[in-house]
């Protein structure tokens, strides 16, 4: 599939991305496997159609890591995580870390994930979360990869436990859908951790989003859907959503930061295939 020309300066002056004159929208963070799109070649024309040149599914148990590493075996511009989502423990059994690691070193898995911390519903077993979390960065360590990395309702305790695994993220981070407080986002930044922001960022009411985008460097941003969920302020209320919104996202940033559309593209393009190195390959 092919790449879209990136014609505008970034902001270090260098004509187009620094990975040449070719750079494309980028969603860093989707789900593609869960059978909500019907025709999946269908889908990928469509979000090629929308400029989105490649995208990256993401696991959340074993069963989903396999189907995204089938899918990221037949379309060339699908890459995939392989990880435990928090809230998906239930379906976790001894030994799927093991399956987990082989797929890791698949070509095209690009990091662990997603993985992470979810304090939203009252039956949280936070014990077995933050075990199988700080098992997963291991794993990630042990494989040169970095981590996607989900946190809802739990900023303190996220932060706190990064901060005491730090060692364990020399090879980056990414805090997915990002949605604490700016304030936060300054100290993850710290820890040399990424950002990226979805559809959520361009609703009215998303203040928080707004801020923290309009705080953290533009060298720390990236772009996702976290499709089939969270639509854009265009398509709110609507389902499924696709990596196809990726453009709204990318120029809803642009305003924030006070730069152009194409300059935020670039950037995002450029600060994921810094983060996720197999990008490249």
């Amino acid at each position: 599939m092919s790449q879209i020309p990136c014609q505008e300066k970034t902001l270090n002056g260098a004509k187009g991305c620094s990975f040449g004159d070719m750079c494309g929208y980028i969603d860093v963070h989707c789900h593609l496997t869960g059978g909500e799109y019907g025709d999946v070649d269908t889908l990928l024309k469509s979000v090629e159609d929308a400029g989105v040149t490649k995208v990256i599914t993401v696991g959340f148990d074993l069963p989903s890591s396999e189907a995204c590493a089938e899918l990221a075996a037949k379309y060339s511009m699908v890459y995939f995580t392989a990880g435990f989502h928090p809230t998906e423990l239930d379906k976790y059994r001894e030994g799927d870390l093991i399956e987990i690691a082989s797929l890791l070193s698949e070509k095209k898995c690009v990091a662990l994930g997603e993985t992470g911390l979810d304090y939203h519903y009252e039956n949280t077993d936070k014990p077995l979360q933050h075990e199988v979390f700080a098992a997963q960065l291991e794993l990630a360590d042990k494989a040169g990869l970095p981590v996607e990395i989900h946190s809802r309702d739990c900023a303190e305790d996220m932060l706190e436990f990064l901060t005491e695994r730090a060692a364990l993220l020399k090879h980056g981070a990414l805090l997915h859908c990002y949605s604490h407080s700016p304030e936060l986002a300054l100290r993850f930044e710290k820890l040399g951790i990424s950002f990226s922001f979805g559809g959520t960022s361009t609703w009215k009411g998303s203040k928080r989003s707004k801020k923290s985008i309009a705080a953290l460097p533009l060298n720390l941003l990236l772009t996702e859907t976290d499709s089939p969920y969270m639509p854009p302020a265009s398509k709110y209320g609507t389902f499924p959503n696709t990596p196809a919104s990726i453009p709204e996202i990318t120029a809803n940033m642009a305003e924030i930061k006070g730069v152009s559309v194409e300059q935020m593209k670039a950037a995002a393009w450029s600060n994921a295939h810094t983060l996720f190195k197999k990008l490249a390959d």
